[in-house]
């Protein structure tokens, strides 16, 4: 069964084998559905292959171990290929797709118990990858709207992302969360712009919503509240860390360097050295609000 759902405006398709209907497993995509879209105006399509084969041609490239389980990237001829446990033990379920990432294999293992969770992942690492050439980037942060206007903190994984968030929710009035964990920036007829997404991290807020960026906040922890504002360089090593890209991939990584020139040319960037406390808050809210 085919559905179709609209992320960022970016419309893809997924389809999987047989009658297993896509919105029993993707949740959180449920704000995201779309009613249709010309083949050709897809962002990519994903498909579920039963039969997709061992490749004897691989090239290791990284691992990662992360919320999304351990991930293996390889470049295959046709393009890459990402193999996904959420646990160690057992099978890995496989993405393969083209250098583009426009058109997408899977093979996933449904004697898995955490298969909606694999397959969110694999739309995960796709979506992040096949945005990049189009103005667009998938961040690790943390999005609160408040006036019109989105606010965004990164930081390593730790800091206090969500908590920072969470003091904004309850001491500054009007503020709402727009995404906790994977939010997606784009520049949109000049103006640089966030989305909600299907992929929140542990707090479910799958808002189908669009707000423009006002600020870059990076978090770090500190006995103290101080907040400054970043020059361009500053701002542009400050935003770099946040973005997902399969630094491997040339044209990507090009593609994503110019994003993030255009993001820092637009919003203002800043580094917050904060307590997990209302007083951070209320220190960056003076800082970054209008």
């Amino acid at each position: 069964m085919r559905r179709v759902y609209k992320v960022a405006d970016f419309a893809f398709s997924v389809a999987l084998a047989g009658d297993r209907d896509p919105d029993r497993y993707l949740k959180s995509f449920a704000p995201f559905k779309a009613e249709g879209c010309p083949k050709e105006e897809e962002l990519f399509e994903f498909a579920e292959d039963g039969s997709l084969p061992e490749e004897s041609d691989m090239t290791f490239l990284e691992e990662d171990r992360n919320d999304m389980g351990h991930t293996r990237l390889y470049r295959v001829p046709t393009g890459y290929r990402v193999e996904l446990r959420y646990q160690e033990a057992g099978l890995p379920h496989i993405v393969e797709a083209d250098a583009a990432f426009g058109h997408v294999r899977a093979l996933l293992r449904w004697d898995d118990r955490y298969v909606a969770t694999a397959l969110t992942s694999m739309l995960r690492i796709v979506f992040a990858q096949a945005v990049l050439v189009h103005d667009a980037v998938s961040l690790h942060a943390s999005v609160v709207t408040n006036g019109g206007q989105a606010f965004l903190f990164m930081g390593k994984s730790g800091t206090g992302k969500s908590t920072h968030s969470r003091m904004w929710l309850e001491n500054v009035p009007g503020t709402e969360l727009l995404n906790d964990d994977n939010p997606i920036v784009r520049i949109v007829e000049g103006q640089a712009v966030v989305y909600g997404s299907p992929w929140s991290g542990k707090t479910p807020c799958y808002k189908n919503e669009v707000l423009p960026l006002k600020a870059s906040v990076r978090l770090s922890q500190a006995p103290h509240n101080v907040i400054k504002k970043l020059p361009a360089l500053q701002s542009y090593a400050s935003l770099m860390p946040a973005c997902s890209c399969m630094r491997w991939d040339r044209k990507s990584t090009d593609a994503l360097h110019s994003t993030v020139e255009k993001v820092i040319t637009r919003v203002r960037g800043w580094h917050l050295e904060c307590l997990p406390d209302k007083e951070a808050a209320m220190t960056s809210f003076r800082a970054v609000f209008p």
